[in-house]
């Protein structure tokens, strides 16, 4: 349930739409994205104060590059279009878009108008992200040029009286410093925004939707301690108290302590909570399997069976929840909300539980908005700064076949490995340990050990999808190594992996 202003992103292939939806949202305004085909009467019928149609990877003049309808810019709707939602814009609109004789890439010195709306209170010398092999090269009736670089004769153009306006650039980006000024000038100066969506907004919005939507039946949530699950534990907990309980299944693959973590993070909220211990099911289960897909079809099928007898034991409760987030709506090409998530966060389960309805809160809001909305809660910061952890959990951290002892000597320096770096202050978005299947000669004492080899995995990333290893400090490295190999049994060596992604992933398994 969404009443805020609310401008839609258009979607052409580029991947800086969640970004830009981002960026939109941090100047406090609601923002949703929509495929860029979407009929201008169904965009029209969300009353958007304004719209915003992003880059992709297509040539405008290429039969089968993606497109929307010329009307779509006769709207009276103020449309900003960036990069090739900038040419689109432009070569619908009667103007011209060829190849560049020379391509721009990188950050680049632009000069632009300061008088225009879309400028205000910005410099005429900008820096800003280009990255384009075609360009405008006539402008459509009624534009005028308010932007250009060396190479780039058009790098911003606008129609005040039509509302429209285009940057070639990326003002979404960090390399475009004042690319948010921009975004907030077009917001504010041309569409009016009156600046009515924030955090504390949504979090009222949601807990009446919860009240309206559940009255006083009974919910079910199954909490695996990741953000989102935990977040929308706390919310919908605000909104019906004890009418929701929640469902910890912990399968034996969590980290040192972590169980404990989540019981005691909700011990002061007003619902039910119901601890599994499964862990000795599920290694009973996976005794001898070693190839990872494996591990993690079973791990989730069983997760599925743990949940749904817990499930059955609250047999008068109706409505199943879950911590569905906006990327994950995305991503499912918007489908009907009764898609369930797969693994640990309530995946696949049977229609036959006689659920009459989905709970999903957090439903319409990016991960960093998430963790907003979860320290406004009062969760504590071990749970809303988790980083990424799979479902299968360790289990995929152990390569090859899983054992009771190996989960423990995993979970002993996996603990060194996150409390060193924390101490330490060096900076890295994700990082974990490894227990590997390589066995080694090492010397201990006056003793020959042959033991384990752990490899230590930290890496920086802005969103996931590529990533660089972490330049952890050899100081650093050496008091995780010395800590490891002296106070854990069943480890004698350890390396640090050095791999981005690509051509790696995050993860081993």
């Amino acid at each position: 349930m969404q009443h805020n202003q609310t401008v839609i992103v258009l979607d052409f292939g580029g991947q800086y739409k969640e970004l830009i939806a981002r960026r939109v949202r941090e100047c406090g305004v609601y923002s949703i994205i929509k495929p860029g085909d979407t009929p201008v009467e169904e965009l029209l019928s969300l009353a958007p104060i304004g719209m915003i149609t992003t880059g992709g990877p297509s040539s405008v003049y290429s039969d089968d590059s993606p497109k929307c309808s010329p009307e779509l810019f006769k709207s009276g709707v103020p449309i900003l279009g960036i990069c090739y939602g900038f040419q689109l814009m432009s070569y619908l609109l009667g103007g011209k878009v060829e190849s560049c004789d020379v391509s721009e890439y990188g950050q680049t010195q632009t000069v632009i108008d300061p008088e225009s709306a879309l400028f205000k209170g910005l410099e005429t010398e900008q820096t800003a992200l280009m990255s384009h092999t075609d360009f405008v090269a006539e402008l459509p009736e009624g534009f005028v040029n308010i932007g250009k670089t060396a190479d780039c004769p058009n790098a911003a153009i606008e129609n005040p009286e039509m509302k429209l306006y285009g940057v070639q650039f990326h003002p979404e980006v960090e390399h475009t410093p004042n690319g948010k000024k921009i975004i907030h000038n077009f917001l504010y100066n041309i569409c009016g925004a009156a600046g009515d969506y924030s955090m504390d907004d949504y979090i009222d919005r949601q807990v009446k939707a919860i009240r309206e939507q559940v009255g006083n039946e009974k919910v079910i949530l199954g909490l695996s301690g990741g953000v989102d699950s935990s977040v929308a534990a706390a919310l919908i907990s605000k909104a019906i108290g004890e009418n929701l309980t929640c469902i910890f299944v912990d399968h034996g693959f969590m980290r040192k302590n972590e169980a404990i973590e989540v019981r005691d993070a909700f011990k002061n909220m007003p619902l039910n909570m119901v601890m599994v211990d499964a862990s000795e099911r599920f290694l009973t289960k996976l005794k001898g399997i070693d190839d990872p897909e494996t591990k993690r079809k079973i791990i989730g099928a069983e997760f599925v069976e743990v949940f749904k007898e817990q499930a059955m034991l609250c047999g008068d409760a109706k409505y199943l929840a879950q911590g569905t987030i906006y990327p994950d709506v995305i991503e499912s090409g918007n489908k009907k909300a009764a898609t369930i998530k797969s693994h640990h966060n309530v995946g696949g389960l049977p229609e036959k539980l006689g659920f009459t309805g989905l709970v999903e809160p957090l439903r319409g809001l990016f991960k960093d908005e998430v963790r907003t909305v979860g320290r406004k809660l009062g969760l504590p910061d071990y749970l809303v700064d988790r980083q990424p952890f799979p479902g299968p959990g360790l289990a995929i951290r152990v390569i090859g076949d899983l054992t009771r002892e190996k989960l423990d000597i995993l979970r002993e320096a996996d603990a060194i490995l996150r409390e060193e770096i924390i101490k330490s202050g060096e900076k890295a978005s994700q990082y974990f340990a490894v227990l590997t299947n390589v066995r080694s000669v090492g010397v201990m004492g006056d003793g020959r050990t042959y033991d384990y080899t752990a490899a230590l995995r930290a890496v920086v990333t802005n969103d996931f999808m590529t990533c660089e290893y972490a330049p952890l400090s050899h100081e650093l490295l050496s008091r995780i190594s010395v800590r490891i190999t002296n106070e854990v049994k069943g480890i004698n060596r350890v390396v640090y992996d050095i791999t981005g992604k690509p051509p790696a992933t995050i993860e081993w398994e």
